[in-house]
């Protein structure tokens, strides 16, 4: 049995027990691990200054900071609300029918001063996850770029985060999760797929069509202000993406390995590929073009990086470059206004490797997954596992994203008013210009 600080306190108490008997009732700390999850922990957070200035640099000059707001914003609320009650709705047991997870320990972070699980403390598990609970709803914000009020957007984040985010994260990476459990090894998401680019990249397209095109789309062409900010905060995301990615395994080994193999070798896949599409068609690679390669690449093995082997890895990347590229042509003949892409690129690329990668499994990992169905498992028995959580992610996203707008709409305002869009967010909501330069409409 764990010691735990009292009220009392136990320090009279720990005094008079001998060191042997310290060591054998404390769980050791295991150094290499815990140093490794600090590391990709703070990796993470990387990711958030990275998205905004990959979004800021999409903007038009009058909206980037206002823009970049957006992410930096979510390490705030989310981060508050993740230490109040976000990690107690997600990680703790299961409540209301398993529909959300609750752990009064859990609340304010109060239970874990003392707590160690697999060598590594709970304070470092619980702001590892925390960052990714900060980072989805920012992901969001690509969706309704240069037309929403602050305090709108801060208000859909606040609710989103709890009504959306934590059940979901509670299904599938909770260890009494329904989704966890589901079928002979649970539906497979390492770092996020579904709990992070599905639903987030369903939500923007809920949210984009809901406030409609942003004034003059597509009509009038909107010039990205700054593609090396682009560039340089789509560097940050893939560094930072190892984190993501091999942090997700909790671990310090092989399985680590594996799972930062696959992020860069899917990643490259994907950058390249995208530029082959455009040396064909165009005659000329861009940079943005470049980065929209990369994120495809990162986003569609974020579910399937423990699972398979570089091979599978390369043609998940190509696969969904190749998807995400006419996802985003289809945008263009729809008309609707998802401004920075996060439906087409995150909703689509990361839906395509939740799927595919039951195609592409580890034969060791079947194999275990047979036994532990106690005969056969074949890829197609792990698809429909993996085509229900899909389903299930993306009902939960759009009914409750619907309903969330309605309601910000209704209280706070969500869509921002006519004058105050044309004039830009930048100075309208905050005051401030982001380069110095005279204002224009551009």
């Amino acid at each position: 049995m764990r010691l735990r600080n009292t009220a009392l306190g136990l320090a009279p108490l720990l005094a008079l027990l001998p060191q042997t008997v310290l060591a054998a009732e404390m769980p050791a700390v295991d150094t290499g691990t815990t140093a490794w999850m600090l590391t990709s922990t703070a990796l993470v957070l990387l990711m958030v200054p990275g998205l905004a200035m990959f979004y800021g640099g999409l903007v038009r000059t009058k909206n980037v900071l206002g823009t970049m707001m957006h992410s930096f914003i979510s390490i705030s609320i989310i981060g508050v609300l993740w230490t109040i009650c976000g990690y107690a709705l997600t990680f703790g047991q299961n409540a209301l029918g398993g529909f959300i997870g609750w752990n009064p320990d859990y609340v304010l972070l109060k239970g874990l001063d003392d707590a160690i699980t697999n060598g590594v403390p709970d304070y470092v598990l619980a702001m590892f996850q925390g960052k990714f609970a900060i980072i989805t709803p920012a992901l969001i914000s690509g969706a309704l770029a240069e037309r929403v009020y602050f305090r709108g957007y801060s208000l859909f984040i606040v609710l989103w985060f709890l009504f959306v985010y934590c059940p979901l994260c509670h299904w599938i990476w909770a260890p009494d999760g329904w989704l966890y459990n589901y079928g002979a090894a649970g539906v497979i998401d390492l770092a996020g797929g579904l709990v992070i680019h599905v639903s987030a990249g369903t939500s923007a397209l809920i949210v984009a069509l809901f406030l409609g095109p942003r004034r003059g789309y597509p009509k009038h062409a909107m010039h990205p202000n700054n593609l090396v900010m682009t560039m340089m905060g789509a560097g940050l995301l893939w560094v930072g993406w190892f984190g993501f990615n091999a942090g997700s395994t909790i671990h310090s080994g092989l399985d680590t390995a594996r799972a930062l193999t696959m992020t860069q070798v899917s990643a490259a896949s994907g950058a390249l590929t995208w530029l082959v599409i455009e040396a064909l068609v165009f005659k000329k690679a861009t940079s943005l073009g470049f980065v929209s390669g990369v994120l495809a690449g990162l986003v569609v093995i974020t579910p399937a990086a423990g699972v398979v082997q570089p091979g599978g890895a390369l043609l998940l990347g190509a696969a969904s470059s190749i998807v995400c590229y006419y996802a985003l042509q289809m945008k263009m003949k729809l008309g609707y206004d998802d401004s920075l892409d996060c439906f087409g690129i995150h909703g689509v690329g990361s839906g395509l490797g939740v799927l595919l990668l039951a195609f592409f499994l580890r034969p060791s990992w079947l194999a275990d997954a047979a036994e532990a169905a106690g005969g056969s498992w074949t890829a197609l028995d792990q698809f429909q596992v993996q085509l229900f959580g899909m389903g299930v992610t993306i009902a939960l996203s759009a009914t409750v994203t619907i309903i969330i707008c309605l309601l910000v709409e209704k209280t706070v305002g969500f869509r921002i008013d006519e004058q105050s869009e044309i004039t830009g967010l930048d100075y309208s909501l905050h005051g401030e210009r982001g380069y110095g330069l005279i204002h224009s409409d551009t």
